[in-house]
């Protein structure tokens, strides 16, 4: 995938978010959590992560069933972002739903290492 290829889905997934991105977007946006800055949809080398904190260099992947089925290549991802410095956190929807507090203080400690 080209640069431009990139930008352009980036742009689409952020006018297609799902309803869990929407609501973690919510507590990440406009430096809303602990004054950190957060990107969505936002282009790393050929991958398109779904939030970035580029000054902690933290990738968080909210991962609904879709993901089930790409398991390696959700692993060679995270293995490329890892090797450029990147912390990722995984989170899957279901997680999402039923431990909010819990995902938002895992993400605030990663911030915080």
């Amino acid at each position: 995938m080209n640069a431009n290829t990139t930008i352009n889905r980036a742009r689409h997934l952020r006018k297609d978010q799902t309803l869990f991105e929407q609501q973690l977007w919510k507590c990440l946006r406009d430096r809303r959590f602990s004054k950190f800055k957060f990107r969505r949809q936002h282009p790393i080398g050929p991958y398109i992560v779904d939030f970035v904190c580029l000054q902690c260099m933290l990738a968080i992947e909210l991962d609904g069933s879709q993901h089930a089925g790409s398991k390696l290549y959700d692993q060679e991802r995270d293995h490329w972002l890892k090797q450029r410095g990147y912390r990722v956190l995984r989170v899957w929807n279901n997680r999402w739903i039923a431990e909010r507090e819990s995902v938002l203080q895992a993400i605030f400690n990663l911030l915080s290492d």
